[in-house]
């Protein structure tokens, strides 16, 4: 029986286990508080989350044996899937801030004691520690052959502007869609790993991020899965789930003057695990011997140190003489490991009780769930005398030198691509030398090498592809240039290298604009710095003449009107409605920016006055 007129091909079924969090929140007396039924009562109120008529007219024999859950169906997706889901409300509903180990184990152990009778799994979850608790049932749940999806809200699904809606919507049509064997976080339209996810706003629907991996589906108009990013686990091994997590455990972050005191106190029994946060690429102060003795102290006697990043985006690395103290004292690098997941991986690895110190502390470099990325020093290839493409051609049983240029052509800008993914120069030289054309793209993207190497952030293969000829003209197939990519990935650095060689930006001046104040919605000062670099013109406007200055102004971002006031940002030009960036923040009475930009303008007259 179908109510909708789509042909349903496939029934797939989801558990949902509610755990708290601001999405089923009601409220009370001025604030929200959790409410026992009301997530399930308001999901029924949601047509593209319940089909009503459908579940009227479904008779009682077809319905699901599960006897304890409500069962509740969506409409059929333009994929002729129907997707049944069961919602399992704990009791009592958590708030986040309050969530613990032995909630990482229900969690587990529900997934497990269901594991069997779903096709995939929810997690809804309050956004607060969400990043923690996605890490940690990454690790806790090993040989996972299904999707595991997290979700929650900022703004309680009831309400008439609310995340909530849509979030819940994407994760219950991954978890009943495809089969992406990870332990993943869905919020605003992207789906992350989620042992790479960090909460970046307590106020924006973009609550979450994952800085050093692209997400791994986009929901858009369609849904591009990047099926070539999904880490898989050995599926000759039986799921399993690992409840042993270790309590004794912490993280310690640097800051100019900490004291011994204060790291001796830190790292004293029964600390067993910590994840050391430190500067930049992972610096400490190399003049601080009392710091570096308590951490020698605390490895030598077992204690397992990871040494994370504080900054947002970028790996750990031992390039620097204050990076590599932290590596002689016994730290372990942690790569571009998020603090909640080397966090959350000790509790893991110290929990398994069977393996050596040598053991774990090998564990922690390693990738067992996507959480890092593995730095490798040297290409496992060689291309010396064609030998890699003459095997290729071996073994496609091609003999003649017309079929073996074929093969070259073809083949020759994928490890164009590789290379400069990797920042391999040597071996970019050396494809160069075999003939490869440095300006060639892939058929799939229409990305250069040049793109890439952008992307990536590989300022010596940027460097030498410009040095051989590349063009910072082209464009891919989503009509981004290497500058747009430099941009977007925050690489400083070639920004600068590009704008040298004589690049520029490329998009339309409405373009530019509508991305600028996308950006100053969201206070985003780092990127607007980024294009100020790229030498944007502040001043372009949108379809309704707005400058990114009117945005930053009607969101009350201060950073942002500050950064614009402080690089040629014209405070007078008027929108489609009149209106000037001080006519907005008059009319939004935000005294503070009305104040900035008075003061502004009469230091702009007074420079005025005195060059004339």
């Amino acid at each position: 029986m179908e109510v909708s007129g789509t042909k349903c091909l496939r029934e797939s079924r989801v558990l949902v286990l509610y755990t708290g969090g601001t999405i089923g929140m009601k409220k009370i007396d001025g604030a929200y508080h959790p409410k026992t039924g009301f997530l399930q009562s308001q999901i029924k109120r949601l047509p593209m989350l319940y089909d009503d008529e459908f579940m009227n007219e479904r008779s009682t024999c077809e319905a699901s044996d599960n006897c304890s859950l409500e069962e509740l169906a969506m409409p059929i997706s333009t994929h002729g899937v129907r997707v049944f889901y069961y919602i399992k409300e704990y009791c009592p509903i958590k708030d986040s801030s309050n969530m613990t180990i032995s909630d990482w184990i229900e969690i587990a152990l529900d997934i497990k004691n269901n594991y069997d009778s779903y096709d995939g799994f929810v997690v809804i979850h309050g956004t607060d520690t969400m990043a923690y608790s996605v890490s940690a049932l990454s690790f806790m749940l090993e040989n996972l052959g299904k999707s595991v999806v997290f979700t929650g809200s900022q703004v309680p699904i009831y309400e008439q502007r609310n995340d909530g809606r849509d979030n819940l919507l994407g994760a219950l049509v991954i978890a009943g869609h495809y089969i992406i064997p990870e332990v993943s976080l869905y919020f605003a339209g992207c789906l992350y790993r989620g042992n790479r996810s960090t909460k970046v706003s307590a106020g924006s629907f973009d609550a979450f991020d994952s800085p050093n991996l692209p997400p791994l589906v986009t929901m858009k108009v369609k849904i591009e899965v990047q099926w070539d990013a999904i880490f898989r686990s050995n599926n000759s091994k039986k799921f399993t789930v690992h409840t042993n997590m270790n309590p004794n455990i912490g993280l310690l972050r640097l800051f100019p003057g900490i004291t011994a005191e204060t790291v001796h106190a830190f790292l004293k029994s029964p600390m067993m695990g910590v994840v050391l946060q430190t500067y930049g690429t992972g610096n400490a102060p190399n003049n601080r011997d009392d710091l570096i003795t308590e951490i020698k102290k605390a490895t030598k006697r077992g204690v397992i140190i990871i040494n994370c990043t504080q900054c947002l985006h970028g790996p750990v690395v031992d390039q620097y003489a204050t990076g590599k103290i932290l590596l002689d004292a016994g730290v372990i690098p942690g790569s571009d490991m998020t603090p909640e997941a080397a966090l959350t991986k000790l509790s893991y690895v110290l929990g398994k009780t069977d393996l050596s110190l040598n053991q774990k502390q090998e564990l922690i470099r390693n990738n067992i769930r996507g959480e890092l990325t593995v730095a490798h020093t040297k290409e496992q290839f060689s291309l010396k005398d064609n030998s890699f493409i003459e095997a290729v051609a071996s073994s496609l049983k091609i003999s003649s030198s017309k079929e073996m240029e074929f093969v070259r052509q073809a083949l020759l800008p994928v490890l164009m691509s590789c290379a400069a993914s990797s920042g391999n120069v040597e071996t970019l030289e050396e494809l160069v030398n075999q003939g490869a054309d440095v300006n060639a793209s892939t058929n799939y993207d229409g990305r250069t090498p040049l793109h890439i190497a952008c992307m990536e952030g590989n300022t010596e293969a940027v460097k030498f592809l410009l040095e051989h000829g590349a063009s910072t003209q082209v464009k891919d197939r989503f009509k981004s240039s290497p500058l747009d990519d430099a941009i977007k990935f925050r690489h400083k650095e070639i920004v600068k290298i590009l704008r040298k060689a004589g690049a520029h930006l490329m998009k339309t001046s409405i373009e530019t604009a509508v991305e600028l104040c996308r950006l100053a919605a969201k206070n985003r000062v780092e990127d607007l710095h980024m294009w100020q670099l790229a030498n944007v013109d502040f001043n372009c406007c949108d379809y309704d003449k707005r400058t990114p200055l009117h945005v930053a102004v009607c969101r009350n971002n201060v950073e942002t009107v500050a950064f614009l006031l402080e690089h040629r940002v014209d405070p007078y030009l008027r929108d489609v409605f009149g209106n000037t960036p001080l006519d907005n923040a008059n009319c939004y009475e935000l005294e503070n920016i009305v104040n900035m930009l008075e003061e502004f303008s009469a230091d702009k007259q007074s420079r005025d006055l005195s060059v004339s």
